[in-house]
């Protein structure tokens, strides 16, 4: 990333560069993130390559404004951290499905950062509805945050996470994913990467999600022809919309992406 791209990422998140990598601008850094770049998964249905690759995210995130799921987004925010200076680490995770059962290996990618003025913090632009800041990486307290009540735990014994050092990730006292704490690298998650974008089993392939934070803390959705307006306080309002015009005006307006067409459930073409 040269300093014209850095220079444009932090355009695309309303910031300006800071002289130092502390929590202060981690924290900003991270819900800018929320509030500007969707959780999205439109590429997978509109037979667009996915490339883990930092130019290609460049290119996606900030050229064309789009935004992705969580390799995408995490990917290229730990890129963007490790360019201001913040000691990254990538780490994979699984995510809990149904009866808590976990999801594949490399099933998610969340950040471990470091500042400057000793912080060890995790962070996660990628997982849709999840803590508006960075959570204290070695705190096994509960931690409040905007978007809930959330606790970072050693994994239990019985299923074997606490031998390997791994962390279950709690929301509201609900498990969200187990995190495995050795360092990984981007290409390693391609495999994870290509099962969501092409795997029936995946969620990804049989639904469209776009989704971000607003700037009163409340979130938008758009599944489909659905779009939810979420109040910080969880209030929902629901809106069917009728026409492909409608559905490229709220992803124009309220997500600040220009689509050709309407993406349709179906048209995946896998990752690079």
């Amino acid at each position: 990333m040269d300093t014209a791209e850095l220079d444009a990422y932090l355009h695309r998140l309303g910031a300006e560069q800071q002289a130092w990598p502390t929590v202060d601008l981690l924290r900003e850094l991270h819900v800018r993130h929320l509030r500007a770049v969707p959780f999205e998964n439109l590429s997978i249905h509109l037979g667009e390559e996915i490339v883990l690759e930092e130019k290609r995210l460049l290119d996606k995130v900030v050229g064309a404004r789009r935004g992705g799921f969580c390799f995408e987004l995490n990917g290229l925010f730990g890129a963007l951290l490790s360019k201001l200076g913040f000691d990254v680490t990538l780490l994979a995770a699984r995510v809990y499905g149904e009866e808590g059962r976990l999801g594949i290996p490399y099933d998610h990618l969340a950040l471990r950062v470091r500042t400057v003025d000793g912080g060890d913090w995790l962070a996660d632009v990628g997982f849709g509805a999840n803590s508006h800041y960075p959570l204290e990486f070695g705190d096994r307290a509960e931690q409040d945050d905007p978007g809930g009540v959330f606790r970072v735990a050693e994994a239990d014994r019985e299923s074997g996470g606490r031998e390997f050092g791994d962390l279950d990730v709690f929301r509201n006292g609900k498990p969200q994913y187990r995190l495995e704490t050795r360092p990984r690298v981007l290409g390693d998650f391609v495999a994870g990467a290509w099962w969501h974008s092409t795997s029936p089993a995946s969620h990804f392939t049989q639904s469209l999600v776009c989704s971000r934070l607003t700037e009163n803390g409340g979130r938008i959705t758009l599944s489909g022809r659905t779009f939810t307006v979420t109040s910080a306080e969880g209030d929902r309002e629901v809106t069917e919309l009728g026409s492909d015009a409608e559905v490229l005006a709220v992803y124009r307006d309220r997500f600040g992406m220009e689509l050709d067409r309407v993406p349709e459930v179906g048209e995946g073409r896998g990752v690079g």
